[in-house]
């Protein structure tokens, strides 16, 4: 891996960086789009690369029941497996101990899952991870962690946070006793649940191990919290940084302005399956009936095929949830505009009008829905007050606001 940092925001911590892999460059802040069995839902890897992403992520835990590592093997790996030309992450299937927990049990020695198709048990371990993340062939490969939900409290989250760092101990040996450290990229994951206290300590163990993972992920926020316990900033300023899960628009501008580099979720890809598009002015809810003789496209000014071959939304409401078609063509819009505002931020942190886009942004976004409260005091910690320049508008608290907006 090289990673150069190329601007920063004078205001807030901000950044772009250059990362460049084995399969080329991509240029950070980036949000990635979730492939999980190695396909991201509707598109074809053209479609996706046309798109101007370069970096998707796969699931390593569903690619290790199907199709299973001697097809990978047999294949060169998960790259020419699904026709993938550009950059590749893995996570290690730690977060599969929350999402699928009726299914697993935590050892000291690993995760024991019961797989969800067959019922056969499989231990997943810290060596096994990131085995077969080797032979899955990813650019970057994360440490496997212990996660537990951010509604769990007391000593399972300090248990959770310091199995962690023993794990990526072992994951560290089992990377360098294959000797795949040229070629792929270990990343840590800071845990910690929504303990400061624990979040520090865990980042300070991971921080001592610098020398031997390439950058390092936030785990454990994935579920719509508060992003003020990030702490990116104190990680080591020459790694990437990774917040693991986020995916609402919010999110990751919040992420960006705090230090964060990359971002992944589900949510742009899923809820074009539920005829939701995503638009600066705010989710648009196609299945509305008011949509059904509107003629215009999602977004007049998004460069996405959906909306510069003109699809309106009354053929999408027409068809939305009943024809894969608008699946398609809404995932197609989704992907876009995760996209452009994660470029759009690049382009105004190297302008120095990152805090003006930040404003802007989130006028746009909400309108008369109001501020969600968290975004104001995330934003105020970096020096950006969007009360400032709208002191009239309305704040809105806890995170319920995300799709009380979503039927416009």
């Amino acid at each position: 891996m090289q990673f150069e940092v190329i601007a920063k925001c004078h205001t807030t911590k901000a950044r772009v960086s250059s990362m460049t892999l084995a399969h080329g460059v991509t240029m950070l802040p980036t949000f990635m789009p979730v492939a999980t069995q190695a396909a991201i839902k509707g598109l074809t890897p053209e479609q996706v690369e046309s798109l101007g992403v370069t970096l998707i992520l796969n699931n390593t835990y569903h690619l290790n029941l199907r199709p299973g590592l001697e097809v990978l093997r047999a294949v060169g790996g998960a790259h020419n497996f699904q026709g993938w030309h550009r950059n590749l992450l893995t996570d290690s299937g730690g977060f599969q101990l929350v999402s699928l927990s009726k299914f697993t049990k935590i050892t000291e020695e690993g995760a024991l899952f019961t797989s969800p198709f067959t019922g056969e048990p499989t231990m997943l371990t810290p060596e096994e991870s990131i085995s077969i993340q080797h032979t899955i062939g990813a650019d970057i490969i994360m440490q496997l962690d212990d996660v537990v939900s951010s509604l769990t409290v007391g000593p399972r989250v300090s248990e959770a946070m310091e199995r962690s760092v023993r794990w990526l101990d072992r994951c560290i040996a089992q990377h360098e006793r294959a000797g795949k450290q040229s070629i792929q990229n270990l990343f840590a994951i800071v845990q910690g649940g929504l303990d400061p206290e624990l979040r520090n300590r865990c980042l300070d163990d991971m921080i001592k191990r610098r020398d031997k993972v390439a950058g390092y992920a936030i785990g454990g926020l994935s579920g719509g919290e508060e992003k003020g316990t990030i702490c990116a900033d104190r990680l080591p300023e020459d790694r990437p940084r990774y917040s693991m899960g986020i995916g609402f628009a919010e999110d990751l501008l919040v992420c960006v302005a705090l230090g964060v580099d990359m971002a992944d979720c589900v949510f742009p890809t899923r809820t074009a399956r539920f005829g939701v598009a995503l638009t600066h002015k705010g989710p648009l809810n196609l299945k509305l009936s008011k949509h059904a003789n509107d003629l215009r496209p999602i977004d007049t000014s998004c460069p996405c095929p959906t909306c510069t071959d003109k699809t309106s939304r009354a053929i999408l409401h027409h068809t939305v949830t009943h024809e894969t078609a608008s699946a398609h063509a809404i995932t197609l819009h989704n992907i876009t505009f995760q996209a452009q505002v994660m470029g759009r931020a690049r382009a105004a942190i190297i302008a120095g009008t990152f805090p003006d886009y930040l404003r802007t942004f989130f006028a746009d976004y909400f309108g008369d829905a109001g501020y969600p409260e968290w975004c104001i005091n995330a934003l105020r910690s970096v020096g950006v007050d969007l009360l400032e320049s709208t002191p009239g508008a309305k704040v809105i608290s806890g995170s319920g606001v995300r799709w009380e907006y979503a039927n416009v």
